[in-house]
């Protein structure tokens, strides 16, 4: 069983920056893609991803809208995964989620992924 807990949100100012972390304590963590993914108080039924990242780490991919400033990494021996967020704007103010899927495909699309954390909230000040 996939469970996901995220760390590290918090408050910062326009071109600040924050690292996210993913924890899961499931025995599976090296068998899931994973996902970052963001919710805005004016969309509140859309989940926007941010970034994916293969099983193994090899492959990652980015919305446009962070390329660039965020970084997608995992550990699988900490069974984490981790969104460096550099360079933030005020528009990435958000609840940011991290997914899970087994599999070995990266994919944007929140409605692969069966497994969620609980969020974590980002606010960037201008």
């Amino acid at each position: 069983q996939v469970q996901l807990v995220e760390s590290g949100g918090g408050l910062v100012q326009a071109g600040g920056s924050l690292r996210l972390s993913c924890t899961d304590s499931g025995r599976t963590f090296s068998d899931l893609a994973m996902g970052w993914f963001r919710q805005t108080a004016a969309k509140e039924r859309e989940r926007e991803f941010v970034a994916g990242i293969s099983r193994s780490g090899g492959m990652a991919s980015y919305a446009d809208s962070v390329k660039g400033r965020f970084t997608i990494s995992r550990d699988n021996a900490k069974a984490t995964v981790y969104l460096q967020m550099n360079s933030l704007k005020p528009d990435d103010t958000a609840v940011y989620y991290c997914a899970a899927q087994i599999g070995a495909l990266v994919r944007s699309d929140a409605n692969y992924y069966g497994s969620w954390g609980q969020g974590t909230q980002v606010t960037v000040s201008s």
